[in-house]
């Protein structure tokens, strides 16, 4: 039996597999320390509608690190070329913006800076069948 998420709650789905340039061979992962610095600072906003999803690829290996963004009835998301160091923030921060519209639609210019350079792809939300 599958998990029913309230349709007010965003999936923040996190690639755990980018790999930085400057990644070691051992240890974690960029996107790995990605989820970690998410995880930590959500942990400081309880009052977010977000769930944090690790996954171990998004497909994006060009562009990492990378995360998805998705939610009942909106848009989906890609967002890479994110630093695992600092991004936390301003990722949470996009997602609330996300939240706040009907669709996941947010203006160009509402945009934090790294979702409008970072945007990889936008995929139309899923149809609601009979």
């Amino acid at each position: 039996m599958s998990e029913q998420i309230p349709s007010d709650i965003c999936t923040l789905y996190v690639c755990t597999t980018c790999r930085d340039a400057a990644d070691p061979g051992e240890g974690p992962r960029a996107g790995a320390r990605l989820h970690d610095a998410l995880a930590a600072a959500l942990a400081d906003r309880p009052e977010a509608r977000v769930r944090i999803e690790p996954v171990e690829c998004l497909s994006v290996c060009k562009r990492p690190c990378t995360v998805a963004v998705s939610s009942p009835g909106r848009w989906t998301y890609v967002y890479g070329d994110l630093d695992p160091a600092v991004s936390a923030a301003v990722i949470l921060d996009g997602i609330g913006l996300y939240a706040g519209t009907p669709d996941g639609i947010v203006p160009w210019r509402e945009r934090p800076q790294e979702f409008r350079k970072g945007v990889v792809a936008r995929i139309p939300p899923a149809p609601v069948l009979p």
